[in-house]
């Protein structure tokens, strides 16, 4: 039976909780593949989970982390198509982590959750570009219908996701502005392509999006923060346009502004990637929009630093800190 070094937790908590086991995998299932796992991307969603304050709660302990990564098919189950053993994949976020989990040297995945990884990508890479990237198509050109000559507002937006969201608004042709909390991460937001930068923590959100608009507001705000600033977000928001709530970072409750605000024509709306890559015919499309990107060097992996699997604590406790610009990925030893 294969076996495998996973990282699983035993109870809710920070980082410290998270162990580092030896586990059976099992063989593959009908639909499943069991993956060889060279790299592992992290998300705050994993944060999250490990504390017990994501969307869906852990339904039982010990339990397991990870929903993008890396690597090389070891097998497959009954009834799987199109990819065999030895094929280099990427991992993209599309089921529960009670069913499956990548932090783990070996580790079993949908088929359905898995993508080639291109040529010339190499496991880092092809572990760090599909969450960001898949989330920002879906949000901005599935959802938010972002076109040319629009101005996009993207908030904590030195994260993967907001990182690949400016180059993702610079594809269709949009105005992106970028927000960040404090100035130490401005030039590098310039440096990827934002058209202006504010600093949330010495600016008046409101009157600076405002100003950059010439008094018209922002067509769409792609917003990962939530909590009492989606009331001056909205105010900010151009007649007809939309506020789009991916993420929740701040970890305050979120008002609703409708009413507080005399019901402005602004579309208020909550997104998660899990829209485009449960649905078949949206992954589709999302996947040949990234890899078109990949292939002519318009989209890029934005990597800030690795860990080695041993060192999921601290790359945990990096992740919370929240100074990365960029992915924080963590690489996984050769398993024999």
């Amino acid at each position: 039976m294969p076996r495998a070094r996973a990282v699983r937790f035993h109870e809710h908590g920070g980082p410290e909780v998270l162990r580092l086991e030896e586990v059976e995998t099992g063989a593959p299932g009908p639909g499943e593949l069991l993956l060889k796992v060279e790299a592992i991307g992290l998300n705050r969603a994993e944060a999250l989970f490990r504390g017990g304050h994501y969307i869906e709660p852990a339904r039982r302990f010990p339990a397991r982390l990870g929903l993008e990564a890396a690597g090389v098919v070891e097998a497959v189950g009954p009834g799987v198509t199109g990819v065999e053993p030895g094929r280099t994949v990427s991992v993209v976020p599309s089921f529960s982590m009670n069913d499956y989990g990548v932090y783990a040297d070996r580790a079993l995945v949908p088929a359905a959750s898995v993508v080639d990884r291109p040529e010339g990508l190499d496991a880092v890479g092809g572990a760090s570009v599909w969450m960001p990237y898949i989330t920002a198509y879906g949000g901005l050109v599935e959802v938010g219908g972002v076109r040319a000559g629009d101005t996009v507002v993207l908030t904590a937006a030195s994260s993967g996701v907001g990182l690949a969201a400016i180059r993702t608004a610079l594809r269709a042709g949009a105005v992106p502005l970028a927000t960040t909390r404090t100035r130490a991460k401005k030039e590098a937001l310039l440096a990827a392509g934002a058209a202006e930068v504010i600093v949330t923590d010495e600016e008046d959100v409101t009157a600076r999006i405002l100003a950059l608009t010439g008094g018209r507001g922002a067509d769409l705000i792609f917003d990962a923060v939530a909590g009492p600033g989606v009331t001056a977000l909205t105010r900010a928001v151009a007649p007809g346009g939309t506020l789009l709530l991916y993420g929740a970072v701040g970890g305050l409750p979120t008002p609703y502004p409708g009413f507080d605000l005399g019901m402005p024509a602004v579309a208020l709306r909550t997104y998660t990637m899990l829209e485009t890559t449960r649905d078949p015919e949206r992954l589709r499309r999302a996947h040949a929009y990234v890899l078109s990107g990949l292939r002519t060097g318009v989209f890029t992996p934005r990597v800030d630093r690795t860990f080695d699997l041993t060192e999921i604590v601290s790359a945990h406790r990096a992740m919370e800190a929240g100074e990365q610009v960029g992915k924080l990925v963590v690489t996984v030893a050769p398993v024999s």
